[in-house]
């Protein structure tokens, strides 16, 4: 059976990788980051991460992604990565529509797949000088092949396999590119948009809320994940009991008797097909008596589109879109006036 993707909620086993979806693209080859003064004087730097020490000796000039979202961080620090790998969307480049700009016109990265694990021959014929799979689920075994090829920065050793935070990857690139204060600035903005949406919204403050979508019944992102944390970074709070139940994982799926878990304050649902997944979802039995279902506090992202994409590949620069499509959604799902319509979001 083909697992899904972790944007749809598989639970990554601790033998195997992540299957992912397959996609193959690429183009001509980006010129590498330009030097700076500031980047010259921050190497050698040594970064820590679940299965060692990575010591990056000098500014990198070619960068492979083998994580799943580190294009974006790098783009927001003006650094153009050789290669990228293919997660879902199928976009030139593994480059989604929020972060072109930032691509500057330039050639667009070569993309790997993970389909069946790590395209090691054709990372190490990109001859990279640093290979990054911070958002990733790397085994001690692929680490291993990786490192024989360039400094290898792996996830980072408290933090469950693709778990680890938006800031923390920006920052943690940030350093491996020697632009340290660079990417702080950039988590330090994006924080302050989240900061100026809790203060224009005060109903979200305490009021849970929870992200799902319809993996082999229902499955919830816990307080591990990007989805969890993109909830309480905007002041909610998720359901008690939740983080027993995902455990060591991103996510879990209820059990039919754990159904009354999604009866939150609001409740954002990640599903294939709107209309389709929607309408199966709203007449379950158990869901359909839930006051978030019958009140209208539930809201359905295709994952597909772009705010649903955006909403699974939480960046630097995907969240300034994402606040801008998803908030007036969740303001009007949290009004208290149940004859509220939550508009679907136009990507």
């Amino acid at each position: 059976m083909r697992l899904p993707s972790i944007r749809r909620g598989a639970t990554v086993a601790s033998t195997a990788l992540l299957l992912l979806l397959a996609a193959c693209g690429g183009g001509s080859e980006p010129s590498a980051p330009s030097s700076s003064a500031a980047t010259s004087n921050a190497f050698p730097v040594s970064i820590e991460h679940k299965f060692g020490t990575a010591t990056i000796p000098a500014e990198p000039k070619r960068i492979a992604v083998v994580g799943l979202v580190e294009q974006d961080a790098l783009l927001s620090l003006g650094v153009v990565p050789v290669a990228t790998t293919e997660w879902f969307g199928e976009k030139p480049g593994a480059i989604w529509p929020w972060a072109e700009a930032a691509l500057g016109g330039g050639a667009k990265p070569q993309v790997l797949t993970n389909t069946d694990g790590i395209q090691f021959e054709k990372v190490a014929a990109l001859r990279p000088d640093l290979i990054l799979g911070v958002y990733s689920g790397l085994t001690s075994e692929d680490y291993s092949k990786l490192a024989k090829i360039a400094p290898t920065v792996a996830q980072p050793k408290d933090s469950v396999d693709y778990g680890v935070s938006w800031q923390d990857v920006t920052r943690t690139v940030g350093t491996a590119v020697g632009r340290k204060a660079q990417a702080d600035k950039v988590v330090t903005d994006v924080e302050a948009k989240f900061a100026a949406v809790r203060t224009a919204n005060p109903a979200f403050a305490g009021a849970t809320g929870l992200m799902a979508t319809t993996y082999e019944g229902y499955y919830v992102y816990g307080p591990q994940d990007s989805r969890g944390r993109f909830l309480t970074d905007l002041g909610f709070t998720l359901p008690a009991g939740l983080a027993e139940v995902t455990g060591k994982e991103f996510g879990a799926n209820l059990s039919r008797e754990r159904t009354d878990m999604l009866d939150t304050g609001v409740l954002i649902w990640l599903v294939d097909s709107y209309d389709t997944d929607k309408a199966k979802v709203q007449a379950d039995p158990l869901y359909s008596k839930l006051k978030v279902k019958t009140e209208g506090r539930d809201i359905y992202l295709e994952n597909e589109e772009l705010v649903g994409a955006a909403t699974s590949f939480i960046t630097p620069l995907s969240l300034p879109f994402l606040l801008e499509k998803l908030v007036p959604q969740l303001a009007a799902a949290m009004d208290g006036n149940p004859a509220t319509a939550v508009q679907r979001s136009a990507s």
